[in-house]
């Protein structure tokens, strides 16, 4: 799970805590437990702190909750669209970029976005942000597609597929080892390319994994 690095000062009377701490246990329980359980007490509780503390960092468990949903929209899409538009010499070095987020979790957290999909089956305005979090990483996915050449339909279909693939990858829980799909690197980069991978593209990508 991405974990926030503390960012501000503990609120008075409550030196143990920061509103950090809320906002990542918060997040561990959310992605273990479902929206339901997120709540002041039982957090409190288990930070060792009264709900006057929860009180001087958020107005409300609706302002957590929002929180939460930035946190994720920061995280997890930000980092697809950043690597989507980032600068690359070929389509090759463009989808390899994508799949940094695959490959590691400090970018991409596949749990968290679980766990925001389940919540979205609760409330409208998740589900709405859901719908816009997909819109806004498969435009930029496309767009990728089309700085390399590739026409309008071409270019929205193979961000389709490159992008519902890993989704549904994660929504079965399939636990194919990592290194078992990066033996098949090259093929995938063909199948989402229709180009041929060089090896220094592999290489470079096989270099990204042992630095995580």
């Amino acid at each position: 799970m991405i974990v926030i690095a503390p960012q501000d000062e503990p609120a008075p009377g409550n030196i143990k805590v920061t509103r950090w701490d809320w906002i990542n246990l918060a997040l561990q329980t959310l992605i273990s437990d479902g929206v339901e359980s997120v709540r002041v007490l039982p957090l409190g509780q288990k930070l060792g702190v009264s709900r006057s503390s929860f009180y001087w960092y958020f107005q409300s468990r609706q302002d957590l909750l929002d929180q939460l949903l930035a946190h994720w929209h920061e995280t997890n899409t930000q980092a697809i669209v950043e690597r989507a538009k980032r600068p690359a010499k070929s389509i090759i070095m463009g989808v390899l970029n994508v799949f940094e987020c695959w490959a590691d979790e400090r970018l991409f957290d596949p749990r968290l976005d679980f766990a925001i999909r389940e919540w979205a089956r609760r409330s409208d305005d998740v589900r709405r942000a859901i719908d816009k979090a997909d819109d806004d990483r498969l435009s930029a996915i496309r767009d990728m597609y089309r700085q390399h050449g590739y026409d309008e339909e071409d270019a929205f279909i193979r961000a389709r597929v490159l992008y519902y693939m890993q989704i549904g990858y994660y929504m079965l829980d399939l636990r194919e080892p990592v290194e078992a799909r990066v033996s098949h690197l090259a093929a995938y980069l063909r199948s989402f390319t229709g180009q041929e991978p060089e090896g220094a593209d592999v290489a470079h990508f096989m270099r990204f994994m042992a630095a995580r």
